[in-house]
């Protein structure tokens, strides 16, 4: 694995994002009790047209939310986005969202 860089500013986030065309999104929970999972998303789900025909919801299904609402629960549950370090000539799409250390980790 190439080397990899931190983020938790939303600033950068949100260029880091934006430079491979992705959204924020929010994955329903698969099990009952579980929380929703934070994503972010790539490709053809992302520029979904918000003027389809309503869809049957499947368990699982990623919704696209507003960056406000992702930072907030990105905050509250104290994640971190990891990503590669930017290399001349590549949009590396790969990212893990993670728990943030905690001071002195």
């Amino acid at each position: 694995m190439t080397n990899t860089i931190m983020l938790v500013d939303h600033e950068a986030i949100r260029d880091w994002v934006a430079a491979r065309a992705g959204s924020p999104g929010l994955q329903e929970a698969t099990s009952a009790g579980d929380e929703p999972v934070l994503r972010i998303v790539f490709g053809q789900i992302a520029y979904e047209d918000e003027d389809q025909p309503e869809r049957t919801e499947a368990t699982g299904a990623i919704e696209l939310i507003e960056w406000d609402e992702w930072f907030k629960l990105f905050d509250k549950r104290h994640l971190a986005l990891v990503v590669p370090v930017d290399r001349p000539g590549v949009r590396d799409e790969f990212h893990e969202i993670v728990r943030r250390p905690e001071p002195g980790e």
